[in-house]
């Protein structure tokens, strides 16, 4: 399997997820379709499934127009149903998702919205986040409370620590400066700060990160309590 990162919109990946065996691919979070279809036409690839981290509209957008032009089939989180355009196929927390090659277990995390989750390619040992864990950040407490955004962090941070994260949005750099104010000791983070700084010189993504830089660097999974957690989500939303 290969995943290729698909730059969409202003800041936002799509992931596509390409068994070159059979030349068929899975996308996670279309935020829109063309680049998609872009990648795809080039290399001659069949778009067979389509796989929503969550409702938002920028990681949702591509869902009817690739649909339509493959016959895709849409996953995503059963709660969801009447919020994911176009869905067909309904998943809860723990299902595993298998069709072809394609196998992801899922995990519900909600807190940036209530029907949110990730996808856990395990043979690939990858982890797609959607808007709720960041590389060096977690995403914004929409729908949800301060106690399940911490638990649903919980629950990724127990992954194994070789595990890549593929998150839903290019904000590692501005994630650092928080980061990096409230932990101005930490050595890894330094590192990884410069590590940043050369890919987006680069014009590369950051992206993946691994779980085991995220529990060096990332504050949101050093924060140990959730009351930590909660004082640092409020001190992020005003940064």
């Amino acid at each position: 399997m290969e995943i290729q990162i698909i730059p969409c919109l202003q800041d936002n990946y799509a992931y596509l997820i390409i068994d070159k065996t059979k030349n068929i691919a899975c996308v996670i979070d279309p935020s829109e379709a063309k680049p998609i279809i872009k990648y795809l036409e080039d290399k001659n690839i069949h778009l067979k499934y389509i796989l929503n981290t969550h409702h938002h509209y920028d990681h949702v957008g591509g869902n009817i127009e690739l649909k339509e032009k493959y016959g895709a089939s849409i996953i995503g989180y059963k709660g969801d149903k009447d919020r994911i355009p176009e869905i067909d196929i309904l998943v809860n927390d723990q299902d595993i998702w298998h069709e072809e090659n394609f196998q992801a277990k899922i995990f519900h995390i909600p807190g940036h919205t209530l029907g949110h989750i990730c996808f856990y390619f395990y043979n690939e040992e990858s982890v797609f986040t959607g808007d709720t864990l960041f590389s060096l950040g977690c995403g914004k407490i929409f729908e949800g409370t301060y106690s399940q955004m911490y638990n649903s962090l919980m629950k990724i941070k127990a992954l194994p620590e070789k595990t890549k994260v593929y998150c839903g949005h290019e904000y590692t750099k501005q994630n650092s400066k928080f980061c990096i104010a409230h932990d101005q000791d930490n050595e890894s983070l330094k590192v990884k700060i410069k590590l940043i700084d050369e890919k987006l010189k680069k014009n590369l993504p950051t992206i993946p990160s691994t779980i085991k830089e995220e529990l060096e660097c990332n504050i949101f999974l050093k924060s140990g309590t959730e009351e930590n957690f909660s004082k640092l989500r409020d001190l992020k939303d005003n940064f």
